[in-house]
C-alpha cells in the first residue's frame, strides 16, 4: 500500500533521522564502466560437482539453472556490468562455485559471504573467504530473530573483524529485527552495514509507518546503507512497483542517495511477471525525484565504494 503524502509528511515530520544532505556523485573513470547490481545469487545445477547442503534438495533450486552466463542475459542489456554476489543458502558454507564465478572473470564480481559466527576459527575463515573476493558477510536472522545477535560473543566478533578490515556486515532481516539491528549498530558504530531489500519492509503488502520509521531511525549511523532491492516482494509486488515510490523517497531523504544501492535480487526478480528491466526501470527511468546524481550513487557509486573499493 503505497504512503499517502499526509502520512509521508507526518514521517519525515519526526526528525527521526533528519534529512540527509544530498552528495553530488564525482565523475571520473569509473563511470564507463556501468551500472552495478548489488545483489545476485547463482547456482549451478551440477549438483555432483557442487553438492547442496544437507537442508536442501535438487528440488528447492527454482529456477533450476542460475548462471553467470544466464545472470548476464538479463543484466547487460540494461547496461549492468558488475555484479555483488550473495553466497547461496543451498550451498550453506561451501563457497566454491561463488568464488570460482567471481575468480573467472576478476573485476566483474564482488562476494557477499555466509560464515558460521560460532565457529572456532571464525576470523581466519572471514579473511580467506575476503581473499577469495568477499567483502560482506550475510546475516540471516532465522527463527530465533535477529535480537538473539546482540549479546552473541561470536556477533560481536564479526561486526570487529568487518570493521577492522573494510568489511561489510550484510543482516538479511525482517521489520521486527531492526530495533535489534539498530542495537548492533549502536555497539559497533565503525562497522559498514548494508541492510538487504529494505529490511523487508513492505514484504506483508503494505508498507507499515512504523516499520519504515524504524529502517529510516539507523541513518543516524553514518555507516549503515540500504539496498534498495527484491520490488518483485514488496508492497503491491506488481511491475512497475510505483507504490513503492514513497518508501524509496523517504529512506532517500533519510540516509542520502550515497548509502543507497539499487540491487535486482535475481534470479527472483526474474520469474514470472517480473522483469531485470522493470527493476533497474524503477531507479532509473520512473522516480521523478531522483537526479541525475542521485540516480549514480544508486545505481554505481555506493555498491562501487562499499563492495569494490
Amino acid at each position: 500500500m503505497q504512503l499517502s503524502r499526509r502520512k509521508f509528511t507526518t514521517l519525515a515530520a519526526t526528525g527521526i533521522a533528519g534529512l540527509a544532505t544530498r552528495t553530488s556523485f564525482a565523475a571520473d573513470e569509473s563511470n564507463a564502466a556501468g551500472w552495478i547490481d548489488a545483489h545476485v545469487h547463482v547456482w549451478n545445477p551440477d549438483t555432483q560437482s557442487y553438492p547442496l547442503d544437507k537442508d536442501y534438495k535438487k528440488a528447492d533450486m527454482q529456477p533450476a539453472s542460475f548462471t553467470a552466463d544466464e545472470l548476464f542475459a538479463h543484466c547487460r542489456p540494461e547496461g549492468v556490468q558488475r555484479v555483488v554476489l550473495i553466497q547461496m543458502s543451498f550451498y550453506q558454507y561451501d563457497h566454491r562455485y561463488m568464488n570460482e564465478v567471481i575468480a573467472a572473470q576478476p573485476g566483474i564480481f564482488s562476494g557477499v559471504a555466509i560464515v558460521d559466527h560460532h565457529a572456532e576459527n571464525l576470523t581466519s575463515r572471514m579473511r580467506e573467504l575476503a581473499d577469495q573476493g568477499s567483502r560482506g558477510f550475510r546475516l540471516t536472522s532465522g527463527g530465533g530473530g535477529a535480537k538473539v545477535w546482540v549479546d552473541d560473543p561470536g556477533m560481536s566478533t564479526l561486526w570487529s573483524e568487518a570493521a577492522k578490515n573494510g568489511w561489510a556486515a550484510c543482516p538479511l532481516i525482517n521489520p521486527h529485527d531492526l530495533p535489534a539491528v539498530d542495537t548492533l549498530c549502536e555497539k559497533h558504530p565503525e562497522t559498514t552495514v548494508v541492510i538487504d531489500h529494505f529490511a523487508r519492509v513492505g514484504i506483508s503488502g503494505q508498507i507499515d509507518p512504523e516499520d519504515l520509521a524504524n529502517l529510516c531511525r539507523l541513518a543516524r549511523f553514518e555507516n549503515v546503507h540500504v539496498k534498495t532491492s527484491a520490488f518483485y516482494a514488496l508492497g503491491k509486488k506488481q511491475p512497475p512497483y510505483d507504490d513503492l515510490s514513497e518508501m524509496i523517497r523517504r529512506v532517500l531523504d533519510a540516509f542520502g542517495p550515497e548509502r543507497l544501492m539499487w540491487a535486482s535480487d535475481c534470479p527472483f526478480q526474474v520469474q514470472g511477471e517480473h522483469s531485470y528491466a522493470a527493476s533497474i526501470s524503477l531507479i532509473r527511468d520512473r522516480l521523478d525525484f531522483l537526479s541525475e546524481s542521485d540516480k549514480q550513487w544508486l545505481l554505481r557509486g555506493t555498491a562501487e565504494k562499499v563492495f569494490f573499493g
